[in-house]
């Protein structure tokens, strides 16, 4: 029974980079890129709140995963800069249960939500006169409320096991964040049962939705196929293509991580995947869902002048 330690003592979290010269830069890379994800989603939701050509279905679906991006990495990022850069690497039972339960929220909301834009551009190609039939304001607040509400309640299911089960003397996490799987290894007892559970959740929130994406898109695809002109294929295969992109970079991370038994996994290789679905997607998000699309460049050049004429 020695082993075995309840109170709520401290996590200790190793970390992704080593305190070195090369550490150092891959830590500046990092930060570099979080305040890159940070500047672009809350410009996007700021730009479809400010202008009324982007009230659309849409566009409501990009703030929203804008805002999921901001919430999803900052519960992860500024922790790990803290500990690199002051050299405390400790985090509370609490916090690290906080840092958990908004963490596996967002990924799963994360993982529905994209599911549906994937479904909106969906209609919007395949049938463009039903679109307003099938897809309306009121239908994506319920898709996204639904997103949030399914996704917090598997969170807390996941978190509160992972802070009720016993943990050895150890409190060594070796990862950048209090990933679940990661703190399953300092538990004292046998927890097969859980992993189940893990795969199931994993099977659920990210790989039917990514089947159900990838459908999505290759309907899509048929239907560019079929085109006559062609100035409209070649726009459509390159929209289709980078989103295709960030959304396996998105899952397939996940997926691969969470749904190999413990055997088979490795601390580094789980570290370095989690890179891709915490810190370098919300990167991506608003370059390629936004950024690249000439609809939000027109408004970002009409706020801008707006912001102008006010200020002149």
């Amino acid at each position: 029974m020695e082993n075995y330690n309840q109170t709520s003592t401290d996590f200790i979290l190793l970390g992704l980079f080593p305190p070195s010269s090369i550490g150092l830069f891959y830590f500046t890379l990092i930060v570099l890129i979080f305040l890159m994800a940070l500047f672009g989603n809350l410009s996007m939701i700021l730009l479809i709140f400010l202008d009324n050509h982007l009230q659309r279905p849409m566009y409501f679906l990009l703030s929203q995963l804008s805002l999921m991006d901001l919430t999803y990495r900052s519960t992860i990022v500024p922790k790990m800069a803290y500990s690199f850069v002051f050299g405390n690497k400790c985090i509370s039972f609490i916090g690290c249960g906080v840092q958990s339960f908004f963490f596996l929220t967002m990924a799963g909301a994360e993982g529905l939500l994209l599911a549906s834009m994937a479904y909106d551009r969906y209609v919007a190609i395949c049938f463009p006169l039903h679109y307003s039939i099938r897809i309306s304001r009121r239908l994506c607040v319920l898709r996204v409320i639904g997103s949030w509400i399914i996704g917090s309640v598997n969170s807390c299911a996941h978190t509160t096991y992972a802070l009720h089960i016993p943990y050895c003397q150890s409190r060594t996490i070796n990862h950048f964040f209090c990933d679940v799987p990661a703190m399953l290894t300092l538990a004292c007892i046998d927890t097969w049962i859980y992993e189940y559970t893990v795969f199931v959740s994993t099977s659920l929130f990210l790989l039917l939705p990514f089947i159900g994406i990838a459908c999505s898109y290759g309907c899509v695809l048929l239907a560019v196929y079929h085109m006559n002109s062609a100035e409209g294929k070649k726009k459509a295969y390159s929209t289709c293509s980078t989103h295709l992109t960030v959304v396996t970079f998105y899952y397939a991370p996940f997926v691969y991580t969470y749904l190999r038994p413990r055997f088979l996994r490795t601390p580094t290789e789980d570290k370095t995947l989690a890179v891709f679905y915490t810190i370098l997607t919300p990167m991506l998000n608003p370059l390629i869902y936004s950024l690249r699309n000439k609809e939000v460049m027109g408004a970002l050049r009409r706020v801008t002048e707006k912001i102008c004429s006010a200020k002149l």
